[in-house]
């Protein structure tokens, strides 16, 4: 099964981290200005909460559903439970690195679909994609701990 992992690094304490990804309004905050992202539904962080969204990728709507489990203050995971993927496995871990510095470690486990639909998920998300999702995420997160930590 394919694995893709992404860490980057945070100016701030992991509870400020953790903050920012636990907001409700999260998943619009982490999309690129160039991808449109329609929340139908996400519950607040917790074992067993639903988000349900569709992304555009140009003209074509990608549908998905993901159900959070091992929630805790240092991270989670989502597991898409109905989308383009066969499986999909998203952990996103805030490691202590020390009292003012966190590493973000998202470690994703997927794998596509056989055939004609497996070759729909694999020019939706190719590793050059995910790579430029995580890196305006990676930005996203430290510009918003700046702003959490200022008391904005």
């Amino acid at each position: 099964m394919p694995v893709f992992d992404y860490r980057f690094r945070v100016s701030a304490p992991v509870e400020i981290v953790s903050r920012f990804h636990f907001q409700t309004g999260i998943l619009k905050a982490l999309t690129p200005p160039l991808m449109i992202m329609h929340v139908h539904r996400f519950d607040p962080l917790a074992n067993g909460s639903i988000g349900e969204f569709t992304m555009w990728m140009g003209p074509l709507p990608v549908r998905w559903t993901a159900e959070h489990s091992n929630v805790s203050p240092t991270g989670f995971t989502d597991t898409q439970t109905a989308g383009p993927m066969k499986f999909w496995q998203h952990t996103h871990r805030f490691n202590v690195l020390s009292p003012t510095e966190t590493e973000v470690h998202e470690h994703i486990e997927y794998e596509h679909h056989r055939g004609l639909r497996g070759l729909w998920s694999r020019l939706l998300f190719p590793r050059p994609a995910l790579i430029a999702l995580f890196t305006w995420r990676a930005f996203v997160t430290r510009r918003a701990a700046r702003r959490l930590m200022q008391g904005h």
